[in-house]
C-alpha cells in the first residue's frame, strides 16, 4: 500500500537497513528461532499468544532468565541481555522479579491460590483502591477487557440505552464495541478485525478524539449509555487531550445522562492515582488493569457513589436468606482470587508507591529529553511525547490531535525498523507502538543505553 505521508527517510534506505538488521537478528537469535519453529507444531500461531508473533525479526525472543538484581533486564535463550522498556506492554510495569511480588506469590500459594472466598488482604486492597483512585466502590476481574465489558453492561443496565461511544483509534482490549474507527467519516473495523456478527452500526458510536462538536452531536442523540475513553490515547501514537477537552467531555456526558468510563490501563503511568487523580477527572466508572498485580492477570473497576446506587437499584446486594444469581453477566470464577489480591496488596503498598513514581517520572523525562535532543540534532521531523513514566516516539513533527492525524503521518516501515534495530542492540521497546516505559527498577544506565542506541539509529537513517 502506498503511504499517504511524506517519508522522512528514503524507502530504499529503510529497506536496506531492515535487510541488514534481519540478517543480524537471524545470526544472533538462532535458538529463539528454533524454539519458534518447534512451537508451530502445537500453538495456533507458534507461541502461547498470537500477539507474540508480532515481534519484528521473524520470530519472538524466548526468555531464559531475569538479570539480577531485580529490575528491568533479562537474558534470552541465545544469551543476549536486554534493557526492557517494553515491560510486557505495561503488564510488567513493576519490573521483573520484584521481591515483594515474589514473597506475596509464595506466601499465598501455600495457603491457596483460588478459593472463591475473600482473605484478609481483600479489605486492605479495596480501601486502597478507593483512597488511591478516588471512587468508593470496586470489583475485580481477570483483565481490563473484562472490566470494560462489565462497565458497559452496567451502563446499559442503568440507562436503558444501547450505544457505547469510543474515540477513533482507541484500544480497550477485546471489547467488541471498541473495535471500530472512522474512515472517511464512516465507521469501519479497526486493524481489519473480523466484525464477528456484532452490529456496530447500532451499538457503537465513534468520533475523533478532541473533537468536541462531534462528541456533542453524538451524545445529544440520547442513545449513548456510556463514553469509554482513555484520558490520553496511547495505542495509536500518544495523543494528548486538547486544553478543555476533558471539561467538555464531563459536562456533555452529565448534560445528556451518559455515564463516563475512564480506562487507565495504560495511563496509570501518570502517577499513583493515574491520570484521573493527577488531573482531577471525575469519571462515573474507572478501569485499571495490567500493572496492578505485578503482571498476574488482574484488573479492577470502580464506581462513583451515585453510579453504585443506580446499579444497586437494578442489581441489589444479595440478601443472605434469598437465593439469587451472583453472575450478573460479568465476572468469572478466578476474578478476585486470593493469589491476585495478595499480589495487588504488595504492589500497591511496596512497589508502585508515590516514591517509586517520583523516580520513574524523572527517568522517563531523561528518556524523552534524550530522544528529542537526538532528533533535533539530526534535524528530523520526529518527536517523542511523555505521559508520566511512559514515552512514545512518533515519526512526525507535530503532536497529533486524533487518529486521522496519526494515519496521515504514520510510517509503519520505519517503526518496524526501529523496533528491530533497538532489539539487536539489547534494548526492548513495545513492537505494537513505539512505547518505552520506566519501572521502579529502571536505572539511569538503562535509559542511557536506550538513548545511545537511538542516537545510532538516527545516524543510520540520516546515512
Amino acid at each position: 500500500m502506498t503511504p499517504t505521508f511524506e517519508p522522512t527517510v528514503p524507502r530504499e534506505r529503510v529497506q536496506a537497513l531492515m535487510q541488514a538488521e534481519q540478517e543480524r537478528y537471524a545470526r544472533t537469535h538462532a535458538r529463539s528461532g528454533e524454539r519458534f519453529a518447534q512451537g508451530q507444531q502445537a500453538w495456533l500461531y507458534g507461541a502461547p499468544s498470537h500477539w507474540m508473533r508480532r515481534w519484528i525479526g521473524g520470530w519472538p525472543l524466548y526468555v531464559q532468565d531475569a538479570q539480577l538484581p531485580y529490575g528491568a533486564r533479562f537474558v534470552d535463550v541465545d544469551g543476549n541481555g536486554y534493557a526492557d522498556f517494553c515491560l510486557g506492554d505495561t503488564g510488567g510495569m513493576c519490573g521483573h522479579g520484584h521481591p515483594a511480588v515474589v514473597e506475596a506469590l509464595t506466601r499465598q500459594a501455600r495457603v491457596g491460590s483460588s478459593l472463591m472466598l475473600p482473605t484478609d488482604d481483600a479489605a486492605w486492597v479495596g480501601e486502597e483502591l478507593s483512597r488511591r483512585f478516588g471512587l468508593p466502590y470496586w470489583n475485580l476481574t481477570t483483565s481490563a477487557s473484562d472490566a470494560n465489558r462489565a462497565c458497559i453492561r452496567l451502563a446499559r443496565m442503568v440507562t436503558g440505552r444501547p450505544r457505547v461511544l469510543v474515540f477513533s483509534g482507541c484500544y480497550h482490549g477485546s471489547v467488541e464495541e471498541a473495535h471500530v474507527e472512522l474512515r472517511d467519516g464512516a465507521i469501519a473495523m479497526r486493524n481489519d478485525i473480523h466484525p464477528n456478527g456484532f452490529p456496530h452500526d447500532r451499538l457503537s458510536a465513534v468520533v475523533e478524539f478532541n473533537d468536541v462538536p462531534a462528541l456533542e452531536r453524538a451524545l445529544r442523540a440520547g442513545d449513548v449509555a456510556c463514553v469509554l475513553a482513555e484520558p490520553a490515547m496511547t495505542n495509536y501514537g500518544m495523543i494528548a487531550p486538547a486544553p478543555g477537552f476533558h471539561d467538555a467531555l464531563r459536562r456533555l456526558t452529565r448534560e445528556t445522562g451518559t455515564l463516563l468510563v475512564i480506562d487507565e490501563t495504560h495511563t496509570i503511568s501518570s502517577g499513583p492515582g493515574g491520570y484521573t487523580r493527577e488531573h482531577g477527572l471525575e469519571p462515573d466508572m474507572f478501569v485499571i488493569g495490567k500493572a496492578i498485580a505485578g503482571g498476574i492477570p488482574a484488573a479492577a473497576f470502580g464506581l462513583s457513589a451515585e453510579t453504585a446506587e443506580r446499579v444497586w437499584q437494578v442489581l441489589p446486594k444479595l440478601h443472605p436468606t434469598k437465593r439469587q444469581s451472583a453472575h450478573a453477566g460479568f465476572g468469572g470464577t478466578l476474578a478476585g482470587n486470593a493469589l491476585t489480591v495478595a499480589v495487588m496488596r504488595a504492589v500497591l503498598s511496596q512497589v508502585l508507591t508515590p516514591e517509586a513514581f517520583d523516580r520513574m517520572l524523572v527517568l522517563a523525562r531523561r528518556l524523552a529529553e534524550g530522544v528529542n535532543a537526538r532528533i533535533a540534532a539530526a534535524g528530523l521531523p520526529w518527536h517523542a511525547t511523555q505521559v508520566g513514566a511512559r514515552v512514545e516516539t512518533l515519526f512526525c513533527a507535530d503532536a497529533p490531535r486524533n487518529a486521522s492525524d496519526v494515519r496521515r503521518t504514520r510510517d509503519g516501515e520505519l517503526e518496524a525498523l526501529l523496533h528491530l534495530y533497538m532489539m539487536n542492540r539489547g534494548v526492548l521497546i513495545t513492537p505494537f507502538h513505539n512505547m518505552m516505559l520506566c519501572c521502579p527498577g529502571t536505572t539511569e544506565r538503562e535509559v542511557d543505553e536506550h538513548n545511545a542506541a537511538f542516537a545510532e539509529f538516527v545516524r543510520e537513517c540520516k546515512g
